[in-house]
């Protein structure tokens, strides 16, 4: 009778701790949460017939860039240096940028200025785009609905969405 009643107060005690393991996870997971629901919504990108919205930034040469500048067709894509797609895509951007005579804007999302595969995408990118540099659920990223990279869109001489495949627009992959 005695181990009985051991084993009883020990599944007790055990179902005791459980029980405030699981209101500490609940408790993490509504504050993740709370503070996930003040970052700004993001959604699938700009839709095919859209009207490019307004945007305004400052290239890494210092030139401000705004919806108001790109007046005719234009490749704008956006990538980050942490994302393994984004290194096979960036190559066949780049060079589709070189061979096109619209507008190129590269946007790269980055966490650190300091960044050394920023850096060096920044560099790449310079060499036939004007590059935004910017963080995480920043305000071009925010104007074109960006949730995820590579994206690229192309913008046509109406300056609607032409084509908007979150990796790669028809005309850039023939």
């Amino acid at each position: 009778m005695p181990y009985l009643i051991v084993a009883v107060v020990l599944v007790g005690v055990l179902c005791l701790l459980n029980l405030l393991l699981t209101v500490g996870v609940i408790r993490r997971l509504r504050k993740q949460a709370a503070s996930a629901a003040s970052l700004p919504p993001m959604e699938d990108g700009l839709a095919v017939g859209e009207e490019i919205p307004e945007f305004a930034a400052t290239t890494t040469d210092g030139e401000p860039i705004s919806d108001e500048l790109i007046d005719g067709p234009a490749l704008i894509g956006f990538f980050s240096p942490s994302c393994e797609p984004c290194r096979e895509l960036m190559p066949r951007f780049i060079e589709h940028a070189r061979r096109t005579p619209a507008a190129v804007l590269a946007v790269v999302v980055t966490d650190s200025d300091s960044d050394q595969e920023a850096v060096a995408d920044v560099e790449r990118l310079a060499e036939v785009a004007r590059v935004v540099v910017e963080a995480p659920h920043g305000a071009i990223q925010g104007a074109f609905q960006v949730a995820g990279y590579p994206t690229v869109f192309e913008i046509g001489a109406d300056r609607r969405v032409a084509d908007n495949n979150p990796v790669l627009p028809a005309t850039v992959r023939a």
